[in-house]
């Protein structure tokens, strides 16, 4: 179940076989599920435990009183929901699921231990907090800069690469649960705009979606219309130096 942790956090250091099996051990620790379109925590709430998304699709979203919500993050196996929220008082956003999402609920103490005893996942994890980060910047550039096309094709693609690179995505293909009102909640679109939008994708050859699986015939096309430089995703193996010494 930890493979994605595992797979993501070798994206920014080398982890050692004692490292990935820590890793294992404290997902493992306490496990639970939630179900489809149902909130996993909620603003407001007293953060107790640091949350891994093991298998599914959540979001991180903000709302309104009057029921209007902004995502502002989506998470796949693999993610954080937020590495260091314990240390706050109550939930300033609130996770909820997509899909059926499994999900480990890891205590401080226990992420304590597992940062003390093995430096590389404490690098691993800085590097893990800094493109998160990255990722919020560059959403905030899409919904003040670019266009809806633009705006929706960076979004695909940023969560295919996303995907790809945890071992959840091939061949220019990958599952989509998704729907065009989420899509609309984190691209700041109406959903008509967001239908449109993808329909002109449609057209122009560059994606094929159906049955919530997504494929891209021509990726580096679609990257060209989105403006898309992946260098914020850091997944070349930046931290291929940061020896494990296995």
């Amino acid at each position: 179940m930890v493979a994605p942790l595992a797979i993501r956090l070798q994206n920014y250091a080398r982890l050692s076989s004692e490292d990935r099996a820590a890793l294992e051990s404290a997902s493992r620790a306490s496990v639970h599920e939630a179900p489809p379109r149902r909130d996993i925590v909620r603003e407001g709430d007293d953060p107790k435990v640091v949350r891994l998304i093991l298998s599914g699709w959540a979001c991180r979203y903000k709302g309104l009183p009057d029921g209007r919500r902004q995502i502002v993050g989506f998470f796949i196996p693999g993610d954080f929901c937020d590495l260091n929220v314990y240390i706050l008082k109550e939930m300033d956003h609130t996770i909820g699921a997509i899909t059926r999402v499994q999900y480990a609920a890891i205590t401080p103490e226990e992420m304590d231990r597992l940062t003390e005893k093995r430096p590389r996942i404490t690098q691993a994890l800085w590097w893990h907090e800094l493109v998160d980060s990255a990722v919020q910047r560059e959403w905030l550039l899409n919904i003040g800069q670019r266009s809806a096309y633009e705006r929706i094709a960076h979004l695909l693609v940023e969560l295919y690469l996303r995907l790809r690179s945890v071992g959840l995505a091939k061949n220019s293909c990958c599952d989509f649960p998704i729907t065009q009102n989420d899509l609309a909640e984190a691209t700041g679109l109406t959903p008509v705009h967001v239908n449109r939008t993808l329909q002109e994708l449609r057209r122009d050859g560059l994606i094929e979606l159906s049955h919530k699986r997504l494929t891209f015939p021509n990726l580096d096309k679609l990257m060209s219309a989105a403006m898309f430089n992946p260098n914020y995703l850091h997944l070349s193996h930046e931290g291929a130096h940061l020896d494990a010494n296995e």
